[in-house]
This record gives structure tokens, sequence and C-alpha cells, in this order.
């Protein structure tokens, strides 16, 4: 049995920024642009566009994995996956999900709540073709989330597939594309001295208007 470690002496001083409602848009997406080319061109986050999605799997448990966000606008927020992967299938059964940023450097946090939906095919083509060849390969070969029984196995379908596509354009395939996930709730947590963070939650209204609400850290 693993040594019980206590981290309750942990200690961070939050005080880089603030978050005031007088300083912030009326929509929440212009926020999330805001903060998110505010932490790409600082140091010290690797990947800002890293992301946490959960989705309530088939099995009736919550669970969370880190995804790449590949693009945001008005409507959403755009991430690829295998359908027919354990997260894909979560979705097809209960679109709602969660999907949520952290980066430390500029303490901040944004969780987004909404609905999953698939893109438009046409879209899903678009981003395949940009992609590495090697990307293309594994998304084609890989049957995400199945149990595989060993890893010589995929290294002897990805080299099947670089053999059989050597001179030809790879599809894609038709289980795999994007999601967008539409939000109907937007919290943005900017940590503050004390651990009196902020925290200010846009929440989507029936006329397509954000009500915009302070929370208690």
């Amino acid at each position: 049995m693993a040594n019980e470690k206590d981290l309750s002496d942990y200690r961070k001083v939050y005080e880089k920024r603030a978050l005031l409602e007088s300083e912030i848009p009326d929509n929440p997406l212009q926020l999330f642009q805001t903060w998110f080319y505010e932490v790409d061109k600082s140091d010290g986050v690797d990947e800002a566009n890293a992301m946490t999605v959960t989705t309530i799997g088939l099995d009736g448990f919550p669970k969370n994995r880190v995804v790449l966000l590949k693009k945001f606008n008005e409507e959403g927020f755009i991430f690829y996956t295998n359908y027919e992967s354990e997260k894909g299938k979560a979705i097809e059964a209960n679109p709602n999900m969660c999907a949520s940023f952290f980066w430390p450097n500029l303490e901040r946090q944004v969780i987004i709540k909404g609905k999953a939906e698939k893109v438009a095919e046409n879209l899903s083509d678009g981003y395949f073709e940009s992609r590495p060849r090697g990307s293309q390969l594994g998304a084609l070969v890989s049957e995400q989330s199945r149990v595989v029984d060993s890893r010589e196995t995929l290294e002897d379908k990805l080299k099947e597939a670089e053999e059989f596509y050597k001179d030809k354009e790879i599809p894609r395939p038709n289980f795999w594309g994007g999601y967008i996930i539409k939000p109907v709730s937007i919290e943005f947590w900017q940590g503050r001295p004390n651990r009196l963070h902020d925290r200010i939650r846009y929440i989507l209204q029936e006329d397509y208007n954000w009500k915009i609400e302070r929370l208690n850290p």
C-alpha cells in the first residue's frame, strides 16, 4: 500500500489578474477569445487548446479526458474524434457534456456546459485533409477505445495501411469526424488573493442573450 501523503500544506497565492463585470463583454465567446489569445501568447502553457471533456458513459459514470480544441466560433467549440469511440457512443446516447480549460500560468479556468452535435461532413473532410499523413493513417487503423492484444498489432496495421495508401489519397473514414459543443453555460474563473476568486458565469437565455452572474468562490 502506498504511503499516505498529506497535501494540506500545499499553498499558492493567486494575484495575477482580476475579472470584473465592468470589464467584460456581453457575449462569453468574446471573453473566451480574449483569454485564449492572452494565454496562447504567454509563457508556460504548451497547448493552450488542451481541453478536458466530460461525458456520461453508457455505464452511467462520468468520464474526463483531454482532447484538443481545433476551432471556436459564435456557435461553440469544435474537436475531432472517432465517432465509434467510448466518448462518441456516450455523446450519441447523451449529448449533454462539459468541457474545461485550466491555464495555471495566468491562474484561469473556463468551464463550459453544452450539447454536442456532429459538424457538417465537409468540415470534417477539410480538417482531415489538413492533418499529416501519419495522423490520417492513425485515425484510419485505430479502433479507438476497443481492446487490442498488443502494440505490435497496432504497428502492423499501420504498416499495412502505409503500404496500401503509399501513392494514394487517404480518405476520411466515415467513423471519424468533428463535434461542436454548443454552450448553454460558460463560467470564467480567475484566481484572486485570500481564495476570494472571481467567478463569472454566463447562462444562455431563451432569447439567445446571455445572463451574467457572479458566483461565490
